[in-house]
C-alpha cells in the first residue's frame, strides 16, 4: 500500500490532488473534502483528502494531545519547520494517498508515523526522540486533522481559541485569556485550514466571501474573516464546547445558581415558561439553554433555529433548522427571520432560537403569543431591564411601525422570565437575576426579580466572593402555570427554602 516508487507511481499520486477551489475533482466524496491545510513544498495548490478525525477518534487520542500540548505552547524554531517541511514534502512523495483516504483515522495516524520515521531514519536528520515525537505528531495532524489547532481542540479546559494571523494563537483558559506558542507555517496554511472547517457545513472563505460563521462536527462555534479584511491574515475564533455537556447540577457545583435557584429554573423549563435568556459574549448564554432545554418533555415537537447549530438537545423529537449565507451572485441567503416564520408551519410545540439579533424577535414574540408556549431564545443585553428595551429597538429594526405601548403590550403577553447571566471580571460566570414580566403600568413594563446574586467582595486570589439570594417574593406570577403542571408544591418549597436562606 505505501513505500517508494517510482516516477509512473508518483504521477498517480499527483492525480490524487485537485487544485484548490476545484469543488468537484476531489476524490473523497462529502462536505469533508476541503483544500489542503498548506503548501508544503510538494503540495502547492493541492488537497488534503483525508476527512478530518471525528470527534470519537480525536477523544481517543486526547491523552496523546494532553501531552503533546505543552510542547505545543511553546514556540518551536524555524529550523523545526524547515526540517518539517523537508519530511512532509518526502511524505507526499511516498505514499499512496487513495488508498490512505480509505484508511480508519487511527489506522492511517500510525501508518503515516511508520513512514515518517522512515524518513527521518534515511535522511539523518539531528533530532532528540521528543523533537521526533512531536514532528510525528505535527505531520500527522496536518494530513488528518486541523494541523497545529489538534492539540488545542483536545484540551476540554480551553474555552475559546483565539488565531490572530499565523503567529499568535491565543486561548482562554479559566475566563483568563492567555498567548500560545501555537503558530502556523504562513497564513495560506491557516486560510487553508479555516476551508477545511468551513467546508464541511457547505460554507466558503475566500476574498469574495471573507466572512464566515460555522461549526466543528461537536457543535463548537467557529468564525472566520480572511484578507483583505484581515489586514495580518485569517482571524480564526472557536467557542469550544465541552465533551461532556453541563447540566443545572454541574452549574449548581460551580457556583453558576444556587441548588435552589437550579430547582426554579426546573420548574420553569417544565410548566412552559417563555424563556429569554440575556448576557453578554461569552457569559454562557448557549449552555444556559442548553442546560434549560433537558427539562422539556420528551414527546413535545420542538423545533430550533440558529446561525449555526450548536444547541444539543436530549429529546428524541427535535428539528434542527440552520440559516444560509448568499451565494457568489448574492442569491439564496436563508435569514432567521425567514426560519422562525417558516418553522410556525411545521407544527411546533416549541421554538428555540439560538440568538436572536434582529427583526426575527418580533416573529418570536407572535410564537410564544399564540400557543407554542415554553419557546426560548438568547439576546445580548447587561441587565433584565436593557434585555426588555433591545427586543423594542430590534422589532423597530425590522421596519414595523407600530405604537411603542403596542410593543411594550405585546412583550408582556409574550415574555415570562427573563434570566440574566454574567461573566464577572474574575473570568467567573454566573446566573445574576431570574426576573419576571409581569404586566404594565401606563406606559412602562412592570418586572419582578425571584433571585439576585449579591457581590461580596473578593478573596486574597481575587476570586469574586458572593451568594444567589432571594427577593422574597412567595408568589410569583408563573404561579397558576406551576399549578397546571402540578409543579405548585415543588416551587413553594423551593422559594421557602430560598427565603429561610436570605440574610436578615
Amino acid at each position: 500500500m505505501f513505500g517508494k516508487r517510482g516516477n509512473d507511481s508518483g504521477k498517480r499520486v499527483e492525480a490524487n490532488f485537485r487544485p484548490l477551489g476545484d469543488p468537484v475533482s476531489s476524490p473523497v466524496s462529502g462536505p469533508a473534502s476541503a483544500p489542503a491545510l498548506g503548501s508544503m513544498p510538494g503540495l502547492a495548490s493541492t488537497t488534503a483528502i483525508q476527512e478530518p478525525a471525528s470527534p470519537t477518534a480525536t477523544h481517543s487520542r486526547s491523552d496523546v494531545y494532553s501531552q503533546a500540548a505543552t510542547s505545543q505552547m511553546r514556540e518551536k524554531s524555524d529550523s523545526y519547520y524547515t526540517t518539517k517541511a523537508q519530511v512532509f514534502s518526502a511524505l507526499i512523495d511516498t505514499i499512496d494517498l487513495s488508498q490512505l483516504s480509505k484508511m480508519e483515522a487511527d489506522a492511517a495516524r500510525e501508518e503515516i508515523r511508520d513512514i515518517v520515521n522512515d524518513i527521518i531514519a534515511i535522511k539523518n536528520f539531528a533530532m532528540s526522540i521528543s523533537e521526533q515525537e512531536e514532528l510525528l505528531d505535527d505531520i500527522c495532524n496536518d494530513v488528518l486533522g486541523y494541523g497545529p489547532l489538534e492539540p488545542l481542540l483536545a484540551r476540554d479546559d480551553i474555552a475559546d481559541i483565539m488565531v490572530n494571523g499565523a503567529r499568535k494563537t491565543y486561548i482562554e483558559v479559566d475566563g483568563k485569556v492567555q498567548e500560545t506558542g501555537i503558530r502556523f507555517r504562513d497564513n495560506q496554511q491557516l486560510l487553508n485550514i479555516c476551508q477545511r472547517i468551513v467546508s464541511q457545513v457547505g460554507r466558503r472563505v475566500d476574498e469574495s466571501s471573507p466572512i464566515c460563521d460555522a461549526r466543528l462536527p461537536d457543535g463548537s462555534r467557529v468564525n472566520v474573516i480572511a484578507p483583505p479584511l484581515a489586514i495580518d491574515g485569517a482571524v480564526l475564533t472557536i467557542r469550544k464546547f465541552k465533551k461532556d455537556k453541563l447540566t443545572l447540577d454541574q452549574l449548581v457545583r460551580f457556583g453558576a445558581i444556587s441548588p435552589h435557584g437550579a430547582e426554579i429554573l426546573q420548574i420553569i423549563g417544565r410548566v412552559r415558561c417563555n424563556v429569554v435568556i440575556s448576557g453578554g459574549t461569552g457569559s454562557g448564554k448557549t449552555t444556559l439553554l442548553n442546560c434549560l432545554t433537558r427539562y422539556i418533555d420528551a414527546n413535545e415537537r420542538i423545533i430550533t433555529c440558529e446561525d449555526s447549530a450548536e444547541l444539543q438537545l436530549q429529546q428524541p423529537h427535535v428539528v434542527r433548522l440552520e440559516t444560509r449565507p448568499p451565494n457568489l451572485e448574492g442569491e439564496g441567503e436563508v435569514t432567521m427571520r425567514d426560519l422562525v416564520k417558516n418553522c410556525l408551519r411545521m407544527r411546533p410545540e416549541r421554538i428555540i432560537v439560538g440568538e436572536v439579533r434582529g427583526p426575527e424577535v418580533f416573529d418570536l414574540l407572535q410564537a410564544m403569543n399564540t400557543g407554542h408556549d415554553g419557546s426560548m431564545g438568547t439576546i445580548h443585553s447587561n441587565s433584565p431591564r436593557e434585555c426588555l428595551n433591545r427586543i423594542e429597538a430590534m422589532i423597530a429594526m425590522g421596519g414595523f411601525t407600530l405604537p411603542p405601548k403596542t410593543v411594550r403590550e405585546i412583550i408582556v403577553g409574550s415574555v415570562d422570565i427573563i434570566i440574566q447571566a454574567a461573566r464577572l471580571r474574575d473570568g467567573s460566570r454566573r446566573i445574576t437575576h431570574i426576573t419576571e414580566v409581569i404586566g404594565m403600568e401606563g406606559d412602562v413594563i412592570i418586572t419582578q426579580d425571584l433571585l439576585l446574586y449579591d457581590i461580596k467582595g473578593e478573596d486574597a486570589q481575587g476570586r469574586i466572593i458572593g451568594e444567589h439570594v432571594s427577593t422574597g417574593i412567595g408568589r410569583p406570577a408563573f404561579w397558576e402555570r406551576a399549578r397546571y403542571y402540578n409543579e405548585e408544591q415543588r416551587l413553594a418549597a423551593a422559594l421557602d427554602a430560598m427565603e429561610k436562606q436570605a440574610p436578615s
